[in-house]
């Protein structure tokens, strides 16, 4: 194909050629003719980076292993990077958007980190660097929120944006299974790495939220600044309370903007069935952007896998041919946006209690409803008025026999 160079050909490189990395190629050569009309240009994938050699795959021809054959190849217009962590993909980013390439990316852990300044060097050269893909796998999130910015003041973010938790929460909840369980069964199911580090403690969520706060409120959130929970201590327990409550139990990733400050964070939530985000269940994810004008929009798909990811990686690919010499993507502030000490939010609690406390748990929670099960004659539960996360805190260390708690979504 390269021998008959058309003049309206744009040449793609691939710098990764793992699980998502193959996938695009997949997807590329699979859809080439529609994804040309799309496009307006047809499509070549002329490289694909990777340390390894493939004898026999249908690449092996397009395989280089010097990043610098595509940084310094005129005729690669395009990039797709989904090698994952920022080392060396910052570097190889940023010397592809320095020598004019657009660059479209899967990479939540190089966005995150360095999104606002590969923006800006996109902005200086004319071209984009795109990322649907980094937070909510095969759901468009990025863009409509690029596009909302400009008319919308967005209020709050929160989302289920991570497929492994919330596939283990929902199992949890139905099947009454205890965590170590539901990880064994998600890891056979290969949903889970062998070290789940990364989705059990939060972390991937928090990368996540961190790109999207960052998007919403136009400036660097950094996600050490994010405060993070993650849902080993959800126990089979606390799920019976929230089956008898009629609610489920889910880890959010939120930012919001309340009484002029912004707060972020991640957390496990009891969710009521008013809530949007109570019905998502299983890998799937789901966003909810509040903004002044537009009010509530719902975002809903696959978060995660090879073709759902691959596909929002090409879709961008798509958007940068059809934007390929202007930028497309709004940019936000390098200046580290200062988020509110979550200490300070406020909501309502769910605590659960040795049975001799109760009197003590009125005492310290006059408005308090009580919550009690037949099977569970040693505890009981409890559901406090509003009140800030110091409070909450506050309270459960001057209270005996706590046994969990957990923070109730609006």
């Amino acid at each position: 194909m390269n021998g008959g160079m058309k003049k309206n050909m744009v040449n793609i490189a691939i710098m990764g050629y793992g699980n998502i990395g193959s996938g695009v190629a997949y997807v590329l050569t699979q859809n080439q003719e529609l994804l040309g009309k799309k496009a307006g240009e047809e499509l070549n994938v002329k490289y694909i980076l990777d340390l390894r050699e493939f004898p026999g795959d249908p690449f092996e021809e397009k395989i280089v292993h010097d990043y610098k054959t595509i940084v310094e190849d005129p005729e690669v217009q395009i990039v797709v990077e989904t090698m994952g962590g920022t080392r060396p993909a910052y570097q190889f980013v940023k010397e592809c958007l320095l020598a004019g390439k657009s660059v479209a990316t899967s990479n939540k852990e190089l966005v995150a980190a360095h999104g606002a300044e590969l923006l800006r060097i996109a902005e200086e050269k004319s071209v984009n660097f795109m990322f649907e893909a980094s937070v909510g796998g095969g759901i468009p999130i990025i863009r409509p929120l690029n596009n909302c910015i400009t008319t919308d003041e967005v209020t709050e973010i929160t989302g289920i944006l991570n497929g492994t938790t919330n596939y283990m929460l929902t199992r949890m909840a139905k099947d009454g299974v205890d965590f170590d369980t539901v990880l064994k069964q998600a890891q056979d199911l290969g949903y889970a790495e062998r070290n789940p580090e990364a989705d059990v403690e939060g972390y991937d969520a928090c990368r996540k939220i961190a790109i999207l706060s960052s998007m919403a409120f136009g400036a660097q959130v950094d996600y050490e600044d994010v405060y993070t929970e993650g849902i080993t201590k959800i126990t089979d327990v606390d799920m019976k309370y929230a089956n008898a409550l009629g609610m489920s139990i889910k880890l959010f990733g939120t930012c919001k903007r309340q009484d002029e400050k912004v707060f972020a964070m991640v957390t496990p939530v009891l969710v009521g069935e008013q809530n949007p985000l109570y019905t998502v269940n299983g890998v799937m994810n789901g966003i909810l952007v509040r903004s002044e004008v537009t009010g509530d929009l719902m975002f809903y798909g696959a978060g995660a896998g090879k073709l759902p990811t691959a596909s929002a990686v090409v879709a961008d690919v798509v958007e940068e041919v059809r934007n390929i010499s202007r930028t497309s993507m709004k940019r936000w502030s390098e200046e580290k946006l200062t988020l509110a000490n979550y200490k300070e939010s406020k909501k309502k609690f769910f605590f659960r209690l040795d049975a001799a406390q109760e009197q003590a748990a009125l005492d310290a929670f006059p408005q308090a409803q009580i919550i009690k099960l037949d099977e569970l004659r040693d505890e009981f539960g409890v559901i406090t008025e509003v009140i800030s996360e110091a409070q909450a805190e506050e309270k459960a260390a001057a209270l005996t026999g706590v046994r969990s708690r957990i923070r109730i979504a609006e």
